[in-house]
């Protein structure tokens, strides 16, 4: 296995447990909107929220898609109940900062509700973090990732992407990045049962370059 330069992770479900969170909020919106919440979990991981309801729920005009979507954002921000860290995270990321590990964090997320998210699990602020907030198109466009090795000044080749839903992993391989996904989701390049399988894969510290591509 080649050395990282760096590692991109996702957000929710894998470095953040939301999952109680997000569940209450679509289940809300399942019965407001009556579409199905099985089908709604299935479409809605690892995607920005207006993408999903624009899917889900063809009838509604843009304004009323918007308008769902924030009133969305808005219940999840403020509940913030059961949000913690996933196991292995606040370690992985301590051992990063004192290493000086390039990492970031790339998420489908607005701002607002990934800074929640990350205060309530007690997660480090990261060297850089791109959210929905940040680009045009959601996972599984490969925009998001693409930014974030540009903002941590690495070549895309050279990025571990890390990630636990089918849309975030074509979106770290659509940007030719290697994909760890958790929790054995479709699609990876490698399987992690957890993030604690990361302490074996190596990242290089910025002070110690590799000649293909970290600076």
């Amino acid at each position: 296995m080649p050395d990282f330069c760096a590692v991109l992770f996702d957000l929710d479900g894998t470095l953040v447990d939301s999952d109680a969170a997000v569940a209450r909020t679509w289940a809300a919106w399942s019965v407001k909107r009556g579409v199905d919440l099985e089908v709604i979990m299935k479409v809605s991981p690892g995607r920005p929220g207006v993408e999903t309801i624009a899917e889900l729920a063809t009838g509604l005009t843009p304004a009323e898609v918007v308008a769902d979507a924030e009133e969305n954002l808005r219940l999840q921000e403020a509940d913030l109940d059961g949000v913690v860290a996933m196991p292995g995270a606040l370690d992985l990321l301590a051992s990063y900062e004192q290493l000086g590990v390039r990492w970031g964090i790339v998420t489908s997320c607005p701002r607002p509700l990934a800074l929640a998210r990350m205060s309530a699990a007690g997660l480090p602020r990261p060297p850089v973090l791109v959210t929905a907030d940040d680009v045009v198109h959601g996972k599984p466009d490969p925009s998001c990732y693409l930014l974030g090795a540009e903002l941590l000044g690495v070549a895309a080749r050279d990025c571990l992407v890390v990630e636990d839903a089918a849309a975030g992993v074509h979106a770290g391989r659509a940007a030719g990045m290697t994909v760890a996904g958790v929790g054995g989701v479709a699609g990876a390049d490698l399987d992690l049962a957890s993030l604690r399988d990361l302490t074996t894969v190596r990242v290089r510290p910025a002070h110690e370059p590799l000649t293909r591509g970290c600076t």
